[in-house]
């Protein structure tokens, strides 16, 4: 993992300068992005192993420790609102910022080293948790923190990367993906079946297993991305618009934006009438609390939009970008490229599917394959500790597939290898139902793993080449929100059908995961793409190319 192989025009770190905005266009240098080596792409997205190793063991064993510290199945969803909640209010935030950010550390780093520390301190005090509410609390912390160091990675991939490599660096980042999450998922099995360590506790006690788990956790986590910001380095503000020169200026941009004061006005009104009148039908009808989450977002969302129609009230075109931070996620959300509303389509089916695994997978396998529901009991924990083997295996059968998805799209186009993968992560979960055996639980993960491997590089690799060089940042902050969204609806209605559909049985919020894996594999067919092909030089993981539904090549 040398950090020798550094390009030419970045031998030495740039010296503090203006944004290139503030220049003359008339005095700036058109210049083409030189391609990156392998181990500057692999030095690039190295931190992301220590992300994922914070995510997998979140993910494998938050619901264990809530059930532990007395939360019931139904109430796991509600728990579990940190995550998405967290990532819908942070992710933006930290996009606009580091989009105006260059010191020292260049633009994405500070923010990759300021959410790893942060981190780590709440993975070392999540496990001591005396009670349900400090445990919930710390998953906050902890979702903030992870999405702090983790937005500017995607961003980071799109600054440093010419349009031909960018395949390559999401494939990169979902290869270390899969790698932290197989170690992180199976660390509590590999402690107590090799290491002795116990997996059980007294009732109300977090098991030790999962306490030396989250320590080695964040020691990792803290270490990689360390290894990012020192092994790597950013290109100035001046040498991206350089390399950018040709696509249009954010402050050209925002001349073209048809979205009026009245509008947002209009609509304000609109989302806060109709939050209100689904709130007082939740309170009216006493429904499930957790629909509470859904009317009190819908609202939310109108306060929003009226205090952009006040501060676009007055103000002319041309300041149309220099109204603020709210304004400007907002306002960007609301003028996206043609490919986000239609990815949007796309990640919502996907994430939806995935936050119904997550957070019920181990109450699936333990109620539906074990046989237990009492987490004292051995069958339970032996479950749950099988659960973090599972998800292990499918985050290592993700590192695999993320090598040969280019090899795929070559051959059959970026949108249908997206839909044969996610075919396989659909049919997948469905037979979670039909396979009794739970030793033979790992074959559905093979098509899980295909799956969440084409879910965090397709998707970003389709809309990164539209972007606007200068707002990387928000975009990719924005582009979570339909990640986040499906993840909040969820959280809200996942417990209310299972109750009232599927007398409270978990196993039927992994079928309905699957079925909703292939829709986004059919909705992904309708996604209008247009990107720019590699040159003979550049190449993926494995040195092929990926292709799109309508490739264009571009003459710089």
């Amino acid at each position: 993992m040398s950090s020798n192989h550094q390009p030419a025009s970045r031998q030495q770190e740039p010296h503090q300068q203006e944004h290139q905005a503030t220049a003359p266009k008339a005095t700036r240098v058109f210049k083409q992005q030189p391609e990156l080596n392998f181990w500057q792409i692999f030095n690039m997205c190295f931190g992301f192993l220590g992300i994922q190793f914070g995510f997998a063991l979140q993910n494998a064993n938050v619901s264990r420790i809530f059930q532990t510290l007395g939360a019931s199945i139904d109430e796991i969803p509600i728990l579990w609102i940190a995550a998405p909640l967290t990532g819908l209010l942070v992710q933006p935030i930290i996009g606009y910022l580091s989009d105006k950010t260059w010191g020292r550390l260049g633009r994405r780093r500070p923010y990759f080293l300021i959410g790893a520390i942060f981190t780590t301190l709440a993975i070392f005090i999540m496990p001591h948790s005396p009670t349900l509410w400090i445990a919930a609390g710390m998953l906050w912390i902890m979702d903030a923190s992870i999405n702090i160091a983790m937005e500017p990675f995607r961003a980071f991939v799109g600054d440093n990367l010419p349009k031909s490599q960018r395949t390559q660096g999401y494939a990169m980042q979902s290869f270390f993906i899969g790698i932290g999450a197989v170690v992180a998922s199976a660390l509590p099995y590999i402690l107590t079946h090799f290491f002795n360590v116990a997996n059980t506790a007294p009732a109300g006690e977090i098991a030790d297993s999962v306490r030396y788990a989250f320590y080695f956790g964040g020691t990792v986590l803290l270490l990689a991305v360390a290894w990012t910001v020192v092994s790597t380095r950013e290109y100035s503000p001046e040498e991206l618009a350089a390399f950018n020169a040709k696509q249009i200026d954010a402050e050209d941009e925002t001349l073209s934006r048809i979205r009026s004061a009245k509008k947002y006005q209009f609509a304000s009104f609109v989302w806060m009438g109709l939050g209100a009148l689904l709130t007082f039908a939740i309170w009216a009808q006493d429904l499930d609390k957790q629909l509470y989450i859904l009317s009190l977002g819908i609202f939310a969302f109108g306060p929003l939009q009226l205090y952009c129609a006040l501060r676009l009230g007055n103000s002319q075109p041309a300041e149309r970008n220099k109204l603020g931070m709210v304004f400007s996620v907002v306002d960007d959300l609301f003028h996206m490229p043609k490919a986000m509303h239609q990815l949007a389509i796309v990640q919502f089916f996907s994430w939806f599917a995935l936050f119904a695994m997550w957070i019920y997978t181990t109450s699936a396998v333990t109620s539906y394959h074990f046989g237990s529901s009492d987490v004292l009991s051995k069958a339970y924990n032996d479950g749950a500790d099988w659960v973090g083997v599972l998800f292990a295996s499918y985050n290592g059968f993700a590192a695999i597939a993320a090598i040969f998805i280019p090899m795929l799209a070559k051959r059959i186009g970026i949108k249908l290898t997206h839909t044969v993968n996610m075919f396989c992560g659909g049919i997948g979960l469905i037979s979670f139902f039909f396979i009794k055996d739970p030793s033979l639980l790992w074959l559905p993960m093979i098509g899980v793993g295909i799956a969440w491997a084409s879910i965090l590089s397709v998707p970003y690799a389709m809309l990164s080449g539209m972007l606007p060089p200068q707002k990387m940042g928000v975009y990719m902050g924005i582009f979570n929100f339909f990640i986040v969204i499906p993840q909040l609806l969820a959280a809200s209605v996942l417990g209310l059908v299972l109750n009232g559909l599927f007398d409270g049985q978990p196993i039927y919020a992994l079928i309905t995961g699957g079925i909703l894996m292939m829709c986004a594999g059919i909705a992904v067919l309708f996604v209008e793409q247009e990107i720019v092909v590699q040159n003979e030089q550049s190449a993926g993981l494995n040195g092929n190319t990926p292709l799109s539904a309508k490739a264009v090549n571009k003459v710089n």
